[in-house]
């Protein structure tokens, strides 16, 4: 059985509660195993470049000693992720392209909501590195804390107010831009009337479908 090791880079234990959470659809007997892992060393949220920077040694260091046949990051700004690729030969994923991924393939233009202005200029990165940039119909950031998205009722309203902003910015899709924001998921899609796509979900789908579309290219390292 192939062993997804899902490391979410910042401190948050409850952060990491919700990203086990928001890709429980993807356990299933018989299928890999998707195993989430806190990044002790990481600051309480990944809010700037300093941040960004500060986790990636780290998690260089935890997937050296953690074995595992596909790594997925679960920061929607994918820190490191070059790094981290250079550091296994294993696949490494980050949950922010993947959800970039999976919304050019729903629709033609999509929108972002971010945990801080700051987050823009990380996503931006991302969409070039891809060169999608030119997909992304509108980007709101929220300025709150992680504290205040893990909470059940305290963002809500202003995620399902951003949602809508993107909508009328010409959004077809909208993506979740931080992992805290998972649990709210079903509550703006049905609010705004546009699919919702959590990064966390999105790639445990795209890991998920590597495992299985080819058993025998990565040899499974957990008995």
């Amino acid at each position: 059985m192939a062993r997804i090791l899902i490391i979410n880079p910042n401190c948050s234990v409850d952060c990491t509660q919700g990203i086990s959470d928001a890709v429980a659809p993807f356990r299933f007997p018989g299928g890999p195993s998707l195993d989430v892992v806190t990044l002790t060393e990481g600051p309480p949220a990944i809010y700037d470049w300093r941040d960004w920077h500060g986790v990636v040694e780290p998690m260089c260091r935890l997937i050296e000693r953690t074995p595992a046949d596909i790594y997925v990051i679960a920061c929607a700004s994918d820190p490191g992720i070059e790094a981290a690729r250079a550091t296994t030969s294993r696949p490494v994923l980050g949950v922010f392209r993947s959800a970039i991924a999976t919304a050019v393939a729903r629709a033609e233009r999509f929108g972002v909501i971010a945990i801080v202005e700051a987050s823009k200029a990380r996503h931006r990165l991302a969409l070039r590195a891809m060169g999608l940039d030119d997909r992304l119909a509108a980007e709101v950031a929220l300025n709150v804390t992680m504290e205040t998205l893990l909470q059940p009722g305290s963002a809500r309203a202003r995620l399902i107010e951003a949602g809508h902003e993107l909508a009328s910015s010409g959004a077809e899709t909208i993506i979740l831009g931080c992992t805290g924001m998972a649990h709210h998921r079903a509550a703006i899609e049905a609010a705004v009337g546009l699919p919702v796509i959590e990064p966390c979900q999105a790639a445990a789908s795209l890991a998920v479908g590597l495992a299985l579309s080819a058993p025998h290219a990565h040899t499974a390292i957990i008995r």
